[in-house]
Order: C-alpha cells, then structure tokens, then sequence
C-alpha cells in the first residue's frame, strides 16, 4: 500500500463559512497516483468540519441555519469561563464531524452524482489546516 498527504490551508473571511473543496481533493488524488483505495479528509481544528453534500446553495444555507438552531450562539456556555466565546462553533463541529473517508476507483474519486467535499469552518479569520491522506494502491 503506497501514501500520499497534502495540507489545505483556510483563513476564512466570515466566521462562519461552508467552502466546497472537491477540485482541491481531485488534484491531490490525481498527483497521488493511488488508483485503488480512499482518501481521508480531516480538519485539524476543533472548531471545523469536513462533510460530504449536495454544492446546491439554498442547501447550504439550510444546513448553516439548521446548525444554528441546534447549536446557536449564547454568552452563557460554559466553555466560556475558559475565556474564549466559541462554545457555539465546538458544537456546530460535532454535528458535521471532523472528517470524511471517500473512495478511489480507478485514479477517481467514486463519489455519487450528487455528493461534493466541503470544508465547513465555524470560528474562522484565521489560518486553519486540513489534512489529505491518499491511501492504496
């Protein structure tokens, strides 16, 4: 089994922000040269997510609604005794989840019609970092 990895680097201009990253993960699979295997996509912040959807607009502003329903900001979350005022973003996080595992077939990834790679930040305006790691053969 032969590896690939590659970092994204963000710095979003909103604090919240839903950035689609497909042609971003096709590059690295292509110059990865692994045929047959997965690649794993991770955001490397706690305040981040990484989610496989429909790039459909009126769609992301649901899910960005959705999220801030159940997990708007308030002041009085208790991670903010801890001096920071994001307890809302760790939230959003858990329920996107960190990272998504998406399948090589034959140098491509095998995704659905429909199903695009999104990086979702949310305590952005600043750098963050997403790894890629291409696995197989």
């Amino acid at each position: 089994m032969s590896g690939h990895t590659e970092y994204l680097m963000f710095h979003t201009r909103k604090h919240r922000e839903y950035i689609h990253i497909t042609p971003q993960i096709e590059a690295i699979v292509k110059k990865s040269a692994i045929k047959e295997g997965m690649v794993l996509i991770s955001a490397m912040h706690i305040t981040a997510g990484v989610y496989v959807n429909d790039n459909e607009s009126g769609l992301i502003e649901d899910i960005d609604q959705w999220l801030e329903r159940l997990a708007p900001f308030r002041e009085n979350y208790q991670h903010h005794q801890t001096g920071e005022t994001n307890g809302d973003s760790h939230l959003k996080a858990l329920l996107i989840h960190h990272e998504v595992i998406v399948p090589i077939t034959a140098g491509r990834l095998d995704l659905g019609p429909w199903q695009r790679i999104f990086y979702a930040e949310f305590d952005g305006q600043r750098d963050k970092r997403v790894i890629v790691k291409v696995m197989g053969e």
